[in-house]
């Protein structure tokens, strides 16, 4: 679904992203994690092309296409969507107009969809404008279910949302990436049924009580190291914290954690 080869980006003049070597199947959901200012939300926005992210070497291939230089508007109707931290007011649209420009001309229940996220009486009002955290990622994932992106990049989905609003975020969330009630079905049989991948940004690690993550890596200063399984990497950070990252980084070990035990 994607695939990252050396990938290096500045941001004003400044290298942000150092090498970034990742891959994401169809179906897999792929957990990011590390401090701020490390370079995660700097891949998301260059996979989706956003101005001022210069990628000085390297390529990014989505559904085997090559899409290192492409406009954002052919990544979007390629199928690449996202979820931002704080996504920007828009002012003279209403959501719901929104949300239909999303649908890409599908035919679509906006009312009925809306109603999932608890999101219909907000279909009138402009995009953005005066919501609380918990309204803002409802309206995100709202317009991702307008969407039915291939590949999901969600950028710390749990960012500002209080419990009550995270467990509609990460149920929703889940529903996005599987595509399917929550029963029915087992855990094994709806990983050979998925088909929609994710690309998942996160600092508290929440939204892992939700959603069925396979890998994991840890981005720090601009590199990628420790992979292993989300929860293992979640729990090894709250033991340990980032430094021990930097440690592997300054020996450039770049394996799992169990590579890399601690003194």
């Amino acid at each position: 679904m994607l695939e990252i080869r050396n990938l290096h980006v500045s941001v004003h003049g400044v290298p942000v992203l150092k090498g970034i070597d990742l891959h994401v199947a169809p179906g897999e959901t792929f957990i990011l994690f590390g401090p701020n200012g490390s370079g995660k939300t700097t891949l998301l926005l260059s996979l989706m092309g956003f101005s001022g992210y210069e990628v000085t070497q390297g390529q990014i291939f989505f559904k085997g296409q090559e899409i290192t230089h492409a406009p954002m508007h052919e990544r979007a109707r390629l199928g690449l969507g996202m979820s931002f931290q704080r996504p920007p007011t828009i002012h003279g649209l209403s959501t719901g107009k929104l949300v239909e420009l999303c649908g890409r001309g599908r035919t679509l229940d906006i009312p009925a969809l809306a109603r999932t996220v608890h999101f219909d009486r907000f279909l009138q009002r402009d995009v953005n404008a005066g919501f609380s955290g918990g309204e803002l990622k409802r309206s995100e994932l709202l317009q991702l279910m307008a969407q039915q992106p291939d590949l999901v990049l969600f950028d710390e989905p749990e960012s500002g949302v209080d419990l009550e609003n995270m467990a509609l975020v990460g149920k929703t969330v889940r529903h996005l990436l599987d595509g399917m009630p929550d029963s029915g079905t087992t855990l094994r049989e709806q990983a050979r049924q998925r088909s929609t991948s994710g690309l998942i940004i996160t600092h508290t690690g929440h939204i892992l009580e939700y959603v069925n993550a396979h890998r994991g890596q840890v981005m720090y200063n601009g590199k990628l190291c420790c992979e292993a399984r989300p929860r293992e990497i979640l729990d090894h950070i709250a033991r340990h914290g980032y430094q021990e990252c930097l440690r592997c980084l300054a020996g450039d070990t770049f394996g799992t954690i169990a590579e890399a035990p601690l003194p």
